[in-house]
């Protein structure tokens, strides 16, 4: 709101100075106490606001990320204050993820995002091609303790291309009003359709399905890795999926699983852990989340190669990249932030005024039975594992 008022003042200005540019003549009495007044708005508008925030006018960055509940809270938590704070307007637009569109618009040297929200392994992948921009851990700002960047994230966020700002959780949920008298407990529950009939609500992707089908056959959590591995592990995982492949209805976007739940599509689904708590807690959904079913991701801010708007990416990467940025969106979504720092600024909901600890993925109750997703090993095969699972949904 105050950068749009800027903005308006800056139109005012300009046409003020046209109007003393016009001027090309002795000014008649009534057209100097013009240029007088237009002389007092210059200095008023000069002093109203510092030198970066005037350079930084008409200027916008787009920044994509994933929609739905999780776009509010960074428009809440990070989009208006960076707005506020240097003048840069921000652009959203939503997708469902990868690094396809990027390459694209790297490749054709037409770059028109200049931030994109990653998830790790794509990250990763996207700053080995150089697909985004190099940053340098040194270059983001120290925690709220003082400590330096480096040693406030925590082990295995920092990237070539920078560091991650939250953790969430792929999971499963249901709706306690339509699942019966007999609750499910287990990710085996959720491939049992003869115990819990219905549909099953999963991402059209093989990430975090893989997972969960070895996890319902009986592969303990530190076994997964190396499991999906060997060819036979992931054959396993497929033959899992196979149990409940009639059933399942497919999901592209986050927003999708809690809608599934409340009109009664799905008995149960996986869904991202923040995107049920604000069901709950701001629709008053009956959902249940099954935080021993979570699998643990963490995704940051990337910033595109290319782009023609580099230091007001670098300088969006740097605020959200702040403890005090990570823990003001973690009132407003249930995502953990990546910085140790951030923990203790966790404090309630925004709109509600929850305790908002208890809910982070990260929570010792909640952490003690998660599985950590092992992105280097989705970085190193995703892509692979995208055919395998595109040739399993087409049989």
């Amino acid at each position: 709101m105050v950068e749009r008022q800027r903005r308006r003042d800056e139109r005012a200005f300009q046409h003020l100075v046209g109007e003393v540019k016009r001027e090309d003549r002795i000014p008649s009495s009534s057209s100097m106490i013009r240029i007088v007044l237009s002389a007092l708005v210059v200095l008023a508008w000069l002093s109203a606001y510092p030198p970066d925030q005037v350079s930084a006018q008409n200027q916008t960055i787009t920044v994509v990320s994933f929609g739905g509940s999780y776009a509010r809270a960074c428009d809440k938590s990070y989009h208006e204050r960076f707005e506020s704070e240097t003048g840069i307007g921000i652009n959203l637009e939503d997708y469902t993820g990868g690094l396809a569109q990027i390459r694209a618009q790297v490749e054709m040297g037409n770059v028109f995002w200049d931030v994109v929200d990653l998830n790790m392994p794509e990250l990763v992948r996207g700053c080995d091609e150089g697909l985004l921009v190099p940053v340098h851990i040194d270059d983001l700002p120290k925690g709220a303790d003082g400590a330096s960047a480096a040693d406030d994230f925590v082990e295995g966020t920092i990237t070539d291309c920078g560091a991650t700002k939250l953790f969430f959780s792929r999971m499963i949920a249901y709706n306690d009003e339509r699942i019966g008298d007999v609750k499910p407990t287990t990710i085996a529950d959720f491939f049992d359709l003869e115990k819990f009939p219905g549909r099953r609500g999963m991402k059209r992707s093989p990430v975090a399905n893989l997972e969960f089908a070895l996890m319902a056959d009986g592969v303990p959590r530190e076994d997964v890795y190396t499991t999906l591995d060997t060819e036979e592990g992931v054959r396993r995982a497929l033959r899992k999926l196979d149990t409940i492949k009639e059933q399942i209805v497919w999901w592209e976007t986050a927003a999708h699983p809690p809608q599934m739940l409340a009109d009664g599509e799905v008995t149960m689904t996986t869904a991202a852990n923040g995107r049920i708590f604000n069901a709950q807690e701001l629709e008053g959904q009956p959902f249940v989340i099954l935080w021993n079913s979570q699998i643990l991701y963490t995704s940051g801010y990337g910033i595109v190669e290319g782009t023609r708007n580099l230091d007001a990416a670098r300088r969006f990467l740097e605020f959200a990249s702040r403890a005090e940025s990570m823990a003001n969106l973690a009132r407003y979504i249930a995502y953990s932030p990546t910085r140790r720092s951030a923990m203790p600024l966790i404090s309630t909901h925004a709109e509600t005024g929850v305790d908002m600890r208890p809910h982070m993925p990260t929570a010792p109750e909640n952490a003690a039975r998660a599985l950590h997703n092992d992105w280097e090993w989705w970085s190193d095969n995703g892509e692979e594992m995208n055919e395998r699972f595109s040739t399993w949904l087409a049989r």
